[in-house]
């Protein structure tokens, strides 16, 4: 089965140690709303240059939620690049990560920013009916 699902989120993102260097470690904790609904949590490694708008970022958070009527968890890597304010962002579900009923799940998420509100679109494919 394929599917798309929408929906919003809030993040927090918190720093881990000291941050001293120029590569930061962050927490992240997310809450799903919409076709999606469930928290995640994972790590960030962040990096800001110096030219204004210019940054990229790497993640891992592993999602716990309901997709499709179906419950259990999957993985999502992050790779993220600011160039002078234009974002590239490439969100994936790591393959054979969906554990329980979401076992096979795999997808793209894109997430979009407006108006200070996060918005999710998961592009996904599972197998066997809902």
């Amino acid at each position: 089965m394929h599917g798309e699902a929408r929906g919003t989120f809030e993040v927090t993102l918190q720093p881990i140690g000291g941050n001293e260097g120029p590569i930061g470690l962050m927490s992240i904790d997310k809450h799903f709303h919409g076709d999606l609904q469930g928290r995640s949590v994972g790590r960030m490694l962040a990096f800001r240059t110096p030219v204004e708008g210019s940054a990229g970022y790497v993640a891992m958070e592993r999602v716990t939620a309901t997709l499709a009527g179906r419950q259990g968890a999957f993985t999502l890597q992050h790779n993220g690049v600011m160039t002078r304010g234009e974002p590239q962002l490439s969100v994936v579900v790591v393959p054979d990560s969906g554990s329980e009923g979401l076992l096979g799940l795999s997808g793209t998420l894109h997430i979009t920013l407006s108006d200070g509100r996060h918005e999710y679109r998961l592009l996904y494919a599972l197998p066997g009916p809902a």
